[in-house]
């Protein structure tokens, strides 16, 4: 008999190193016009996966029956806040297949998020960050309850840095 498809969230292993490469891959593109240089962004992945300290990724999949294929991704790194004596986790590295939108992949995902958080009393919130001009993301995350702050978050990113031609997209 058949099973009732649905998606599972988890914490990622190194198992799954390829299918976040790839995600967080395509994700740079769509939303930034960013090739990333696969080398490094494996080492990235790969160190991420080898150090709690950083933070985790979790993914999303679908199951049906013996089928188990990945559609999303996040990462959650931390910050210190003194002013809360508590740790903010920061959601990086969304990423939906596109053909799995819509259906509420990031929704569940953050979900897993936000319970995995609160039952932690050392975590004081959640924040992320949005390429400015991505409004489908952004009304994406006000649905589930995220605000904008009162933050503009500038940087100075010395390996990639932003460049005058490079274009911006407003997709999830």
């Amino acid at each position: 008999m058949p099973s009732t498809p649905y998606i599972h969230v988890r914490q990622a292993g190194p198992h799954d190193t390829e299918v976040l490469v790839g995600f967080s891959a395509a994700m740079a593109w769509e939303t930034e016009g960013r090739r990333l240089d696969l080398a490094r962004l494996r080492k990235g992945t790969c160190s991420m996966l080898a150090s709690s300290e950083r933070g985790f990724f979790i993914v999303a999949e679908y199951h049906e029956d013996s089928l188990h294929r990945p559609v999303g991704q996040l990462m959650i790194t931390f910050e210190w806040s003194d002013w809360r004596n508590g740790t903010f986790w920061w959601v990086q590295s969304v990423y939906v297949d596109p053909a799995w939108r819509r259906r509420g992949i990031y929704r569940s995902m953050h979900q897993h998020i936000v319970d995995k958080a609160t039952a932690d009393p050392t975590v004081c919130g959640i924040r992320l960050y949005v390429e400015q001009d991505n409004q489908a993301a952004q009304n994406v995350y006000q649905r589930v309850g995220l605000a904008a702050s009162g933050y503009r978050v500038y940087e100075q990113d010395f390996v990639l840095p932003k460049t005058i031609d490079q274009p911006s997209t407003a997709s999830e």
